[in-house]
């Protein structure tokens, strides 16, 4: 199932505006990602403060099945990662939409995310894979 009130990237990343900042907008991956990915076993994330450009690859995923990129869904900087995955990168497999974010980024419009697909659009996606 795919929650409503996020955005999607046809890359399976979620996104979403943090409460009390239109701005800032939080990242991760969608179970759909990690279900196909298998047990996330490292996750190398971006630097505070790095500038990322939409589709540029962000972060890399090492599972036990594979090693994947993780692509920058908007133009923006990286004002927060979820260190907890460095010592739990497994939390992206159990909580992907919730304790398994990823990063932060400050985008130049809160607009940026209507772009971007609903839960109806991404399951498309999910459904022609």
């Amino acid at each position: 199932m795919v929650p409503e009130g996020l955005r999607y990237t046809a890359e399976h990343e979620w996104i979403t505006a943090t409460e009390g900042d239109a701005t800032i907008v939080r990242i991760g991956i969608t179970d759909y990602a990690q279900d196909q990915l298998g047990d996330v076993v490292y996750v190398a994330l971006p630097s505070v403060g790095a500038a990322v450009s939409s589709g540029e690859s962000v972060a890399e995923v090492e599972s036990t099945k594979s090693v994947s990129e993780i692509y920058a869904p908007l133009d923006g900087e990286v004002t927060a990662v979820n260190d907890a995955l460095a010592e739990t990168p497994e939390l992206i497999n159990s909580d992907p939409y919730g304790s398994g974010w990823m990063m932060e980024l400050r985008v130049p419009s809160a607009r940026a995310i209507d772009e971007l697909l609903d839960a109806e659009g991404y399951q498309a996606v999910i459904d022609g894979s």
